[in-house]
């Protein structure tokens, strides 16, 4: 195909030709749905997340207005009333595949990353996320009184310092503990796990050092160390302790190495690893950089309204997950293949606002780069006081007044 033609496709157009859905026009997958596909359906919320689409009545307007959307998956309109009982009936492990097929195209695309310091290598930061949902419409996600919530159990590939995708999700109700969605998260890989202290189970510790799963996790504070070896700590840093250990109170665990640290607020952290081969201000670093998680999930969030649910109903809710990742996922493998170094949030952005624009006007923006039209830090003048013109209807005093208190005569 010619540059000329890439070019002249819109954002929308380009964007769902990086999605790998032929599998979905499968016939045996869409038998009885003739006029919605499983693929148009996927299309159009996968639009929807990027765009921001707020509401099904919003759905409606915008599905009306985006020509080329409906162009693309062969529809002339659709009811939003269908569009949300197809996405609650869709069966996730459809867009749990797809999502795994656009987690290897984006593996294409990071595969010259290393991670951190070569020594250090790649990172795989493992958490949860929470979605709370309305009492009213979701007893099924009930947890405590007033707290009804789905959790989204994540595997975060730290690829470099500015490149971080999930490649492994778990969704899950409110009740499914760390640990359970740990235990599908965690697996043999060259990368390092990094997990806050929720994750901290002696058990499963123990299998991880017997299967080589190399891992930095946070201490719980009632958990029992007994120490078998200390090494010298590095002067001028802010190392406290680094020794080897044994966990628990049985004394059977395998050895670990303990590294206590402060932060640059002077809060000590306590963290065991397998590292054996790093020094310890790298393992502090590595556990420092559990916080890139915290970022994703807000910036989903914020950014993707990931907060906002389109349905109250678990299916519904598990495909939200997905489309979201999904979106994500375009958007880091739409700025590697540009080879912009924007954020990912103005990446977004740019989608957004040319999405009905071609791709040359799209590339176009994002290679603009502002005139500096500034001289400069410049000597501030003293600028002479203009007379306000307060009008003659509003009220208005120069100076605040004390109350004046009045005595009932």
């Amino acid at each position: 195909m010619s540059n000329t033609i890439l070019n002249q496709k819109t954002v929308l157009r380009q964007c769902l030709e990086l999605v790998p859905s032929k599998d979905l026009a499968c016939p045996l997958l869409n038998y009885g749905n003739k006029k919605l596909t499983i693929e148009a359906l996927v299309k159009i919320f996968i639009v929807a997340q990027l765009d921001n689409w707020k509401s099904y009545p919003e759905f409606d307007i915008k599905m009306r207005a985006y020509k080329d959307l409906m162009e693309d998956i062969d529809l002339e309109s659709i009811s939003s009333s269908q569009l949300s009982r197809r996405i609650n009936e869709l069966d996730t492990a459809i867009l749990q595949n797809l999502f795994f097929k656009l987690v290897d195209e984006l593996k294409y695309y990071t595969n010259s990353l290393t991670g951190f310091p070569p020594n250090i290598g790649r990172l795989r930061i493992v958490d949860a996320t929470h979605i709370s949902l309305p009492a009213v419409l979701s007893d099924w996600a009930y947890v405590t009184k007033g707290w009804n919530v789905v959790k989204m159990h994540t595997r975060l590939v730290v690829a470099s310092p500015d490149v971080s995708f999930p490649d492994k999700i778990v969704p899950s109700n409110g009740k499914v503990t760390d640990h359970e969605g740990g235990d599908l998260l965690i697996e043999i890989s060259d990368a390092t796990y990094v997990m806050d202290r929720g994750y901290m189970d002696l058990y499963r510790m123990n299998e991880w050092i017997k299967d080589n799963i190399k891992f930095v996790i946070r201490l719980r504070k009632d958990v029992t160390v007994r120490l078998i070896e200390e090494y010298e700590v590095p002067e001028g840093t802010t190392i406290q302790t680094d020794a080897k250990v044994i966990l628990g109170e049985s004394g059977k665990m395998r050895p670990l190495r303990l590294v206590e640290f402060l932060d640059e607020e002077g809060n000590e952290y306590r963290v065991v690893t397998t590292r054996w081969d790093l020094k310890a201000t790298e393992v502090a670093e590595i556990y420092k950089n559990q916080w890139i998680i915290e970022l994703f999930f807000k910036w989903i969030k914020q950014s993707l309204r990931f907060v906002k649910v389109w349905s109250t109903k678990p299916q519904g809710i598990w495909n939200q997950m997905f489309i979201a990742m999904i979106a994500y996922i375009l958007t880091l493998i739409v700025k590697l293949k540009t080879n912009s170094k924007k954020k990912p949030l103005s990446i977004l952005t740019h989608i957004r606002t040319y999405l009905n624009r071609s791709w040359e006007e799209f590339i176009a923006a994002l290679a603009y780069k502002p005139k500096k039209t500034s001289k400069g830090r410049q000597k501030i003048r003293e600028k002479p006081k203009i007379e306000i013109n307060y009008g003659n209807v509003a009220l208005v005093n120069l100076e605040k007044k004390k109350r004046e208190r009045r005595k009932i005569k």
